[in-house]
């Protein structure tokens, strides 16, 4: 399934740490700047224009003037979104890590979009977790751990060590548990080469993206290596 439902995976808000960041940085919520004012200062200073309340002339060095390409991140049809449209920025969809909002976000940047010094046209690219093997089977085995990695960081206890595909074997899913990963999982693209080309090639036609983004993650170094030789062999082969 490209475009899944939205998992059931209870109540995520902000963790303390990241309230205690957002303080550190802003002094409170109240005094924070919007997001698109935040784009935009980085923006001012990428091109050596910042100057802050205060007025003081502020340089970003080495960034300042440097060869960079600018990108907004997105989940959903919201603010990160409607900024990046408006700015005439290019985009990428989270759909690695949000699937069910990939149609969501792709359109209300596209409806937002105002041409810029960058881009003429709105510019897509797409997010995806992806893992080839030789066989169907293999990259099944070799994807396993996925579920509990993504588990762990929905449950709110974070980023786990990438478990192996024994410990996965050795650790099956409640139906409760299942339900809270499911679209990840759906979203997931694994198998052969062949079966991985068509899925993403699917991807890119119903999302209509001009670049897909792809994430590989497996245990074992090698394992990632050959995913994306086997990718990119299959994908020149078309």
């Amino acid at each position: 399934m490209l475009i899944p439902t939205r998992a059931d995976y209870g109540r995520l808000g902000q963790t303390a740490s990241s309230a205690a960041e957002h303080e550190l940085l802003w002094g409170s919520r109240d005094t924070a700047p919007s997001y698109e004012q935040q784009v935009r200062d980085l923006l001012s200073l990428w091109r050596g224009e910042y100057v802050p309340s205060n007025g003081a002339r502020v340089h970003a060095h080495p960034a300042e003037a440097a060869n960079l390409a600018v990108w907004v991140l997105g989940s959903s049809g919201g603010e990160s979104a409607r900024v990046a449209g408006e700015l005439g920025l290019p985009f990428t969809a989270n759909y690695h890590q949000f699937p069910a909002k990939v149609l969501e976000s792709v359109a209300a940047y596209r409806d937002a979009f105002q041409p810029s010094e960058m881009l003429a046209e709105p510019y897509v690219m797409v997010s995806v977790d992806v893992l080839a093997a030789d066989t169907d089977q293999r990259a099944r085995w070799l994807a396993a751990p996925t579920a509990l990695c993504v588990l762990s960081i929905r449950q709110g206890l974070g980023y786990l060590p990438f478990p192996t595909p024994v410990q996965a074997a050795e650790r099956p899913l409640t139906d409760e548990e299942r339900a809270q990963v499911s679209d990840r999982l759906e979203a997931q693209i694994v198998g052969n080469p062949g079966t991985v080309v068509e899925r993403l090639r699917a991807l890119q036609r119903v999302t209509g993206a001009d670049e897909l983004l792809i994430l590989t993650v497996a245990n074992q170094h090698p394992d990632r290596v050959r995913s994306y030789e086997l990718v990119a062999d299959a994908w020149r082969r078309g």
